[in-house]
Order: C-alpha cells, then sequence, then structure tokens
C-alpha cells in the first residue's frame, strides 16, 4: 500500500488571495487582503523557511501571475506555485509566461496545472466543454506547453488545439520549465497526472484513502515509465496543546450558521469535480461528524471549496501525522491556517523543528538582538533557558 518514506520534505505555505480572517463565513475578524498583507504573509514564509506558496486561481482570487510578480522581488528563496489553466491561456502564451516569470524569479517557478472542475463558473470563462473534453484539452495543452519550454518549435493538431511553428525565443532557467503540479482524482485527471505531470497533489483525505488515491496513480505511472513525486494540500492548526487546538478549530467555525453551509454545499454540488465529491463526502454538509480521523478534522470544508481538511492537534501529533503522510512517498506540504500570517509563524515555531526539511533556513550568528533568545531580561541580560513550568 505504501513506497518507502521519502527522507526529507518541502513544507509550503498558501497566500489568501481569496480573503483571510478569524473565523470562517463571517465579515467577523476578516481582514483586507491587500498588496502590503500579501507581501507580509510572502516575507514570513521566506523568512520562516517555507519551501514555496501556493497561490490560489479563480474568480474569487486576485490572479496568480500578477500577485507572483509582485512578490517574487521581495522574497529571497521562496518558490511560487502559480496556475496555468488550459482552455483559458493558449499554451504558447502559458509558456511564454512561465518562461518569463521563471527568469524574473531566477528559478523559484512552480506550474499548477488546474483544469477546473465548476461548470458554471468555467461558462463565465467561455469553456462550455464537458469533464472528459476538459482533460482533453489538458492534454493537448501540456503537449505543446512542455514541448515549448524544452525549446522544441511545435507544429500541433489536436481535437481542440493547433499551433504552427509555435516557440519561445527566451528559454526558462530551470531545465525543460519549471516542474508541473497537478490535482485530481478522476480517472482521467490520473490519466494525466500519470502521462505528462512532475508532482501529483492530493487534498487531505484519511490516511487510508490517500494511500488507495496514489496506489493507482502510482501503477499507472510505472505502467508508463514514469516516476511521480507526490503532494497533500492540508490546513493545519497547531497549539501548544491538544484541547487548545481542538477549542481553535471549534472558534474557527463559531459563526458558520446552517444557511451559510447550506449555500456553500449547493454551490459544490453543481460542480463536476471528482475531488471536491470526495471531499464533501466526508462531513456531508454537516457540523455533527467533523472529527474523520486522528487529528484530522474536515470542518473547513463546509464553506471552503477545494482542499477542505485540516490538521489539528499539538505540535508532536501534527507532525506524527505528517510523517504518515511521508510514510506513503508525499513530499510536499502545502499548508495554510487562518490567519494566514500569524499562523505561518506558529507552524514554523511549533511544528517545523520536529520535521525533516529538505530546506532549512541559514542559521547565521546574530549580533544583535534578533536571534533565538526571547525578549531580553530586565533590560540587561538574555533568558538562557525555558522558564519554568513549576
Amino acid at each position: 500500500m505504501t513506497e518507502a518514506s521519502q527522507e526529507n520534505i518541502n513544507v509550503f505555505w498558501f497566500l489568501p488571495t481569496h480573503g483571510d480572517g478569524r473565523y470562517l463565513g463571517t465579515t467577523e475578524g476578516g481582514r483586507a487582503v491587500d498588496l502590503p498583507y500579501l507581501q507580509q504573509v510572502a516575507l514570513a514564509a521566506d523568512n520562516l523557511g517555507y519551501y514555496g506558496v501556493l497561490i490560489p486561481t479563480g474568480k474569487s482570487c486576485e490572479d496568480s501571475w500578477l500577485v507572483a510578480s509582485a512578490l517574487a522581488p521581495l522574497t529571497k528563496r521562496l518558490r511560487y506555485l502559480v496556475a496555468v489553466r488550459p482552455g483559458l491561456q493558449p499554451p504558447s502564451l502559458a509558456a511564454r509566461m512561465a518562461a518569463t516569470l521563471d527568469r524574473l524569479s531566477e528559478g523559484r517557478l512552480l506550474i499548477n496545472v488546474v483544469t477546473g472542475g465548476d461548470p458554471v463558473e468555467n461558462k463565465g470563462d467561455g469553456i462550455f466543454l464537458s469533464h472528459a473534453e476538459r482533460y482533453q484539452v489538458t492534454r493537448e495543452f501540456l503537449e505543446v506547453y512542455s514541448r515549448l519550454l524544452k525549446g522544441e518549435k511545435v507544429d500541433f493538431s489536436g481535437d481542440h488545439i493547433r499551433v504552427e511553428g509555435a516557440e519561445v525565443l527566451f528559454p526558462p532557467v530551470q531545465e525543460n520549465g519549471p516542474p508541473l503540479y497537478f490535482g485530481g482524482s478522476s480517472e482521467e485527471a490520473i490519466d494525466v497526472a500519470a502521462n505528462q505531470i512532475d508532482t501529483y497533489l492530493t487534498w487531505g483525505e484519511p490516511v487510508a484513502q490517500v494511500a488507495e488515491k496514489l496506489a493507482v496513480v502510482r501503477q499507472r505511472a510505472e505502467e508508463r515509465g514514469r516516476k511521480l513525486s507526490y503532494g497533500i494540500r492540508l490546513h493545519v492548526i497547531v497549539r501548544e496543546t491538544e484541547e487548545e487546538a481542538w477549542t481553535a478549530a471549534d472558534r474557527l467555525i463559531a459563526h458558520l450558521d446552517e444557511d451559510t453551509i447550506e449555500s456553500a454545499q449547493k454551490i459544490f454540488s453543481r460542480m463536476d469535480s471528482t475531488g471536491q465529491a470526495r471531499m464533501s463526502a466526508l462531513h456531508g454538509g454537516s457540523k455533527e461528524s467533523l472529527r474523520i480521523g486522528p487529528n484530522l478534522w474536515a470542518g473547513v470544508g463546509l464553506v471552503r471549496g477545494g482542499a477542505g481538511t485540516a490538521l489539528v492537534g499539538s505540535p508532536e501529533q501534527v507532525a506524527e501525522r505528517i510523517r504518515e503522510y511521508q510514510a506513503l512517498g508525499i513530499e510536499h506540504f502545502i499548508l495554510s491556517g487562518y490567519p494566514h500570517l500569524e499562523e505561518a509563524h506558529r507552524f514554523a515555531e511549533l511544528v517545523m523543528p520536529l520535521l525533516p526539511l529538505a530546506s532549512n533556513v541559514e542559521k547565521r550568528q546574530r549580533t544583535v538582538n534578533t536571534g533565538p533568545f526571547g525578549e531580553t531580561i530586565g533590560g540587561d541580560r538574555r533568558p538562557a533557558k525555558p522558564a519554568s513550568t513549576k
């Protein structure tokens, strides 16, 4: 069911371009997500040692390419996972955009391939295709896009995409272009992943369900002579004790009423996304059964589409759950928490020291009061050890 655990993992954070706050489904505790705020989150993620940040896509979000372009010059190591949209962008335009941003960010671009699972939103974007047709577009798009970023001049004629003499004149920094990330639970999506993707992503289902899904994807890729890497998208609610963490989870949905939940679930039900259907099935639109596994909570999915589960617990518990997913072969963990600025710090301080990270912030000798000492005691000296708990 599993494969050997990856030795080290990459931990991503999330840029909440669709909104942020202390509570879900209400204006209470909401905050403006403007450029200064996104800068704060990106700089925090960069300084705290996160591998990268995911920028969401869709009509509810600010444009991911423009956001990444605005933030990349401010950060040093942080990578940006930005969406290409087959059916919305011609592959040649997407390839030029990717090559440009990869150069401007000095090789810190990653690509999230998003086919789109909401027929209503798709129609608003001029896409009137069935689920199967959209994945055929994705296959054709990636065929052209990937060849262009390898430096080829491309002639291609498919059912939906046709180009003649397409090329990218200015190459990306990363050889063959930025790595491709992609998530999808349908048969069509798994075929795309097995044939054309570098990293397959899943949402945070219980460990046994994730294991089953990854086994199918892994086998399908092996049949094609390919080996993928794997990632998972989760929210996190970590506190110093488990009791505090569950209290924080309950507080996050404290302002949710049944009408708000019903309205959100009605929107999710119109989608033809297999992954969204699997997320919705975890809670059934009810607050009554949200604890779906050890330290795994489905409350976020009551009103949020896409990733709807959170790891909830003490630092040690959350780290243990992450290692369980890691044992399945998952090496990329794309995390988030509300509010995103504060929770980026909290997770980095409480959990990241317990994890085998592939990339750590360089530890530098500090000459001013910014090292790992806490506040100077009495204006005179720095603390040398943790305070007594007795």
